[in-house]
């Protein structure tokens, strides 16, 4: 079983900044890819970043500029370094996370959610 633990979230003002960090645990065999999705009140679920296992990343257009996606493959840990908050990015945000627990046995997790505010 995979465990994914998200942290870092919080309230914050127009313009400012927060770190996100998502790392993942328990029968791991490989990882093949990392990413940040964020759900706002009242909208469906969309992705904000991903990173794969060669280290190519993928950002929405959205946060492109502002965003930065990050892997730390020997702690399975990828972090979401966000500047220039704008209140339309407040929502939940969620750690995904897809790999193998073994070599046939193919998983895909998510992380309980995160709360980014951004308000004056």
């Amino acid at each position: 079983q995979v465990h994914v633990t998200e942290s870092g979230g919080g309230s914050v003002q127009p313009g400012g900044s927060l770190r996100l960090s998502c790392a993942a645990s328990g029968s791991i065999y490989a990882i093949i890819g990392m990413g940040w999705y964020r759900q706002a009140p009242g909208k469906e679920r969309e992705l904000v970043s991903t990173v794969n296992r060669g280290g190519g990343t993928d950002y929405a257009d959205s946060v492109k500029g502002r965003f930065t996606i990050s892997r730390l493959d020997a702690k399975n840990t990828v972090y979401l370094q966000m500047n220039s908050l704008e209140p339309e990015d407040t929502a939940v945000y969620y750690c995904n996370v897809k790999g193998y627990s073994s070599l046939t046995q193919h998983f895909e997790e998510w992380g309980q959610g995160t709360l980014v505010t951004v308000s004056s």
